[in-house]
């Protein structure tokens, strides 16, 4: 029982760093595409 609940868990974390990860990336990819529709402006 302890064993499966270490595992359920350790995989809500892994699923949970995961999807961070995928939204700062695309937050990422939208800073630098309006820095470049600005620069491009200038």
């Amino acid at each position: 029982m302890t064993r499966k609940l270490i595992i359920a868990a350790t995989t809500a974390a892994l699923a949970f760093a995961a999807t961070a990860c995928n939204t700062v990336s695309g937050a990422g990819e939208d800073l630098q595409s309006a820095s470049d529709t600005v620069a491009d402006e200038m």
